[in-house]
């Protein structure tokens, strides 16, 4: 795939806003499928569980009293604006930075959506070990979270001043 070289990493919110779609799509599929808080078993260790999330990730704040809705919309929106000015100072042969701050962004702002328009995060996905759960999630926190893990692996194993892909077109 060719980036356009001059708007750099810009070239990569199609993919944030593909996360936004993809993620929006799953959420209004769970949201008319499933009866909430009761789970739906695929596989051993998966279920799919509708919840809704009004904190932040591990529903941290969720009983906070109201306030924590705007304060992390406030976050999402400082966050994903400085994340538009970060993917604008990557330059085209940095790929994986680029892939990797899009999915965050399209994360952040798929997240976003539902907690200006309802007040809380839809989360679905349901992961557990007997009766170990992990927090459920969405395509979003997803995203974020493969989003990080690539610019982790960028910082620790990738060495500096190197295109972070085959840059050949």
């Amino acid at each position: 795939m060719v980036v356009n070289r001059r708007r750099g990493g810009l070239a990569w919110l199609w993919l944030s806003a593909l996360v936004i779609v993809l993620d929006q799509a799953s959420k209004y599929l769970a949201t008319q499928a499933l009866e909430y808080a009761s789970p739906v078993a695929l596989l051993p260790v998966f279920d799919l569980t509708l919840l809704h999330n009004t904190g932040a990730a591990f529903s941290f704040l969720a009983s906070a009293g109201g306030w924590q809705r705007w304060f992390f919309a406030a976050v999402a929106v400082a966050v994903s604006a400085y994340l538009v000015h970060w993917l604008h100072k990557t330059g085209p042969q940095q790929r994986w930075q680029g892939i990797a701050l899009a999915l965050i962004l399209g994360g952040a702002l798929g997240n976003l959506i539902d907690r200006i328009w309802l007040g809380y995060v839809i989360d679905f996905i349901s992961l557990h070990w007997k009766q170990y759960y992990y927090p459920a999630f969405n395509l979003a926190d997803s995203a974020i979270t493969v989003g990080a893990l690539m610019l982790l692996w960028e910082m620790l194993f990738m060495k500096a001043g190197e295109p972070t892909c085959d840059t050949k077109e």
